[in-house]
């Protein structure tokens, strides 16, 4: 792999930024399957779009992407087609509702983890040329530590750990933050505690994460929000339209609204030049070594 890393940073060093904007990349996860976590990334995309940011949602959940069956739309073109060289990035972006544009991942991300040295810097190129085109990269990433969700998870700037207030949802949950902190990367996590019966239940679960958090791996996990169990999800779901355009006055659609403005009020106060693709491809870089 190290000509294939060479082939890489050679190129991420000499692109530059896209005009003056800042694109910052999000992973979205789960310690386990069935928490939300891909209705909580459409939903928070939407609501940062409706803000007035540019928002790219990249399906990175292998085996299981399901960004499109939210929207009812159906994914034309995947990263597979991109790392064949069967098309552009350009050309595999698509649009869903009210426009949020998504790149559906199907088995492309396994594949990238055999990536020839061409094949590589044909995707770096491709990737490289997003710096810049959007405000927000978020990756919608398996359930669990598979090899394509932890390496997405290291490369990103941040990620947003969703969990509910289920015992098992949240002991997988600690377990993936012990995990990539075991391996000496420094990610920001930010918890979303999602169906919660009311603030007082939500608090409760982020603060039995966030201190044990704290006392066994030294480190601060702050809470980004919590989200209401509230039933016009599972309606939204089934006529294939996200809540928070299918049920724009529901308590789960305050709830992202709510959530979506205390990240941007973090987002203008964390804010690095370390933040973009160019940091992202070069993480990804030293995985991929």
């Amino acid at each position: 792999m190290k000509d294939q890393a060479e082939g890489l940073r050679n190129l991420v060093q000499t692109q530059g930024d896209k005009g003056t904007r800042t694109t910052r990349i999000i992973t979205v996860t789960s310690g386990k399957g069935g928490v939300g976590k891909s209705n909580f990334t459409l939903n928070f995309a939407l609501s940062l779009q409706s803000l007035g940011y540019k928002v790219l949602v990249f399906d990175a959940d292998i085996g299981l992407a399901n960004i499109d069956v939210l929207m009812g739309v159906s994914s034309t073109y995947s990263l597979y087609h991109l790392l064949k060289k069967d098309k552009t990035i350009w050309e595999i972006i698509q649009k869903g509702s009210n426009d949020l544009e998504f790149i559906a991942g199907g088995s492309g991300f396994n594949d990238l983890l055999r990536l020839t040295e061409e094949e590589l810097d044909y995707f770096a190129e491709q990737v490289m040329q997003l710096n810049g085109y959007v405000d927000f990269i978020i990756f919608d990433t398996g359930a669990g530590l598979s090899k394509e969700t932890l390496k997405f998870i290291l490369a990103a700037e941040e990620a947003i750990v969703v969990t509910t207030p289920e015992p098992t949802s949240i002991t997988d949950a600690y377990a993936i933050i012990k995990m990539v902190n075991s391996m000496g990367h420094d990610v920001s996590f930010k918890l979303v505690i999602n169906r919660v019966t009311d603030a007082r239940e939500g608090k409760q679960t982020a603060d039995k994460i966030s201190l044990v958090a704290k006392q066994f791996l030294n480190i601060h996990i702050p809470t980004l929000g919590f989200v209401d169990d509230d039933p016009v999800v599972s309606k939204a779901v089934k006529r294939q339209i996200p809540f928070s355009i299918a049920f724009p006055y529901s308590t789960a659609t305050k709830s992202i609204k709510t959530l979506t403005d205390n990240y941007i009020k973090g987002y203008r106060v964390i804010e690095t030049p370390s933040t973009g693709v160019k940091s992202f491809l070069n993480k990804m870089l030293k995985l991929l070594k």
